[in-house]
């Protein structure tokens, strides 16, 4: 859907040799002296479907990148936490967006139809940076022939590379959380939950694994649909946790709806958490 995307990006060997840049290979992804690894980034549009693969633009001379098949207006969540810089009309990639990261490298969204935060202001991981765009000809769509959002990173060097092999799998998701099988509530669960949450009851704050007032009322949201009937205010009584055991329930959970959420609830809850649509 553009051709914003003009050169070559680094490969996944590259990356993970990384000598010249003076990176070190760290599991999945690659860490920098004292800084973030690759696993304090995701994926935030892995429920989407990719419309043109990082292959198809270089072949097309474009320097690289991902599109993704979202909507107009659809939030556009930050992999991981920065300083966000705004530039309006970037040529033919239109409005785009500029993350930051503390280990020097940079996220780049293209074809926005809105900003939402300021010049230099910062956002945590899964904050809304802007929303996209790309309808033919709209203020910000650039080149764009339609609605999709167009991804990339740089690196410290100044090259575009591929999120996907920065990320260190064809998805980047959210690893699975270990409380399906100890039932223990996690920062790993909760991220997974504060994602099921933003891709479908409007959660917008970060997916920083540590739920408030925020989280919690977009849950109260979803369990709508298990029979809480209380009101949206961000604070799990009974009611609201019944709700989620009730859930549980649908995912292994065999114990009482009391309200009172135990080892056994908990794992039938990250059972859900941990489908494939959530990472």
């Amino acid at each position: 859907m553009c051709g914003d995307c003009g050169g070559s990006g680094l490969s996944r060997r590259d990356l993970l040799l990384g000598a010249a840049a003076g990176l070190t290979a760290v599991g999945a992804g690659v860490l920098l002296p004292g800084t973030a690894a690759a696993a304090d980034f995701y994926n935030p549009f892995s429920g989407y479907a990719i419309t043109g693969t990082w292959a198809q633009h270089i072949a097309r001379g474009s320097l690289g990148g991902i599109d993704y098949g979202v909507a107009v207006g659809t939030r556009l969540p930050a992999p991981g936490a920065g300083r966000v810089t705004n530039t309006p009309d970037n040529g033919t990639g239109g409005h785009t967006v500029t993350i930051t990261h503390a280990n020097g490298y940079k996220t780049q969204f293209m074809h926005l139809s809105q900003f939402s935060l300021a010049n230099g202001a910062t956002v945590a991981q899964g904050g809304t940076v802007g929303l996209s765009g790309g309808a033919a000809g709209a203020p910000g769509s650039g080149n764009s022939t339609g609605p999709h959002v167009h991804w990339h990173m740089i690196n410290p060097a100044g090259t575009r590379i591929n999120p996907l092999d920065y990320l260190g799998s064809g998805s980047g998701g959210l690893p699975k959380t270990s409380t399906e099988s100890d039932g223990v509530p996690g920062p790993l669960m909760w991220k997974r939950a504060q994602n099921w949450l933003r891709i479908t009851n409007g959660y917008t704050g970060p997916i920083d694994g540590a739920p408030g007032t925020n989280t919690y009322a977009a849950l109260q949201r979803a369990m709508r649909s298990y029979g809480y009937t209380g009101p949206i205010d961000g604070v799990m009584g009974p009611n609201s946790w019944a709700a989620v055991q009730r859930l549980a329930a649908q995912h292994g959970y065999t114990g009482p709806i009391d309200g009172v959420m135990g080892p056994n609830s908990w794992r039938g809850f990250a059972r859900f958490l941990n489908d494939d649509r959530w990472d």
